[in-house]
């Protein structure tokens, strides 16, 4: 577990050396320019986040945390990954249910913007860092975990490690449960292509909405009166039988929990 923790405290470390890169790189720009730097914080944002991205995958690849076992990257079935679209997006929509009873404060929104400002922001948030979290959390933590613990352990702590992660209160709840479903089904598949097909989707869903619907801060604003409350618990239904569907195509496939 202390290495899985390592891991996740050197990302952090990536973030601020990122930081510090961009910080010096744009106040240098502005200064032979001759320009204000005045707002510097906020110009420093993206890049920060993109080189932080760059550094941590680097460390990742030059480390071998980066399996490069063709089961890891194996390809699964266009019905399972049919399967695992419509089930996340039903847990999506528990989930964020679950969070909006909650009423968390969402600490992040101001840098979130500012992420959604323009297309390298964007990239990050959308692609660039699912990528890089499934390579981290289920790639090499949870791969790290699982060969210490049971599967059902090992799948708990990475969630939790991956939660506490995120730090914003608003995410950490939603972020741990979502870390349950992509522990299990990186575990269930041994690859890592339908756990960043579902978060590149759960990100750029995100960002979609941000943008399109910026008076929705939750899934569930979009319904009114009763259907707030029944269009949960469908989803938590299909999300069931889904979940049901997909463990029989395992055992199908003869793989065991």
């Amino acid at each position: 577990m202390i290495k899985s923790i390592g891991l996740v405290l050197l990302y952090f470390a990536f973030q601020m050396l990122g930081a510090l890169c961009a910080y010096l790189g744009c106040y240098g720009y502005l200064f032979l320019t001759k320009q204000s730097v005045e707002g510097l914080e906020t110009l420093v944002v993206i890049p920060a986040m993109f080189l932080g991205i760059v550094f941590m995958t680097v460390f990742l690849w030059k480390m071998n945390f980066v399996s490069k076992e063709r089961a890891t990257w194996s390809a699964v079935s266009a019905k399972y990954l049919l399967l695992a679209v419509v089930g996340y997006l039903a847990f999506l929509l528990v989930v964020d249910f679950l969070v909006s009873q909650l009423q968390l404060p969402d600490l992040m929104k101001a840098t979130f913007d500012i992420m959604q400002s323009n297309w390298l922001g964007i990239l990050c948030v959308a692609l660039l860092g699912p990528i890089l979290e499934e390579l981290l959390f289920r790639g090499a933590v949870t791969k790290i975990l699982l060969a210490q613990y049971t599967p059902t352990k090992a799948i708990i702590i990475s969630a939790l490690i991956f939660g506490l992660f995120h730090i914003n209160p608003a995410q950490v709840f939603s972020a741990t449960l979502i870390g349950l479903l992509l522990g299990w089904m990186y575990y269930k598949t041994a690859s890592l292509l339908p756990c960043i097909l579902l978060h590149v989707l759960n990100n750029s869903l995100s960002v979609y909405l941000s943008l399109k619907h910026p008076e929705i801060t939750e899934l569930n604003d979009f319904w009114q009166g009763d259907y707030k409350y029944i269009v949960p618990v469908v989803a938590a239904i299909v999300f069931v039988l889904v979940f049901r569907g997909m463990q029989r195509l395992f055992r199908s496939s003869s793989m065991q929990m």
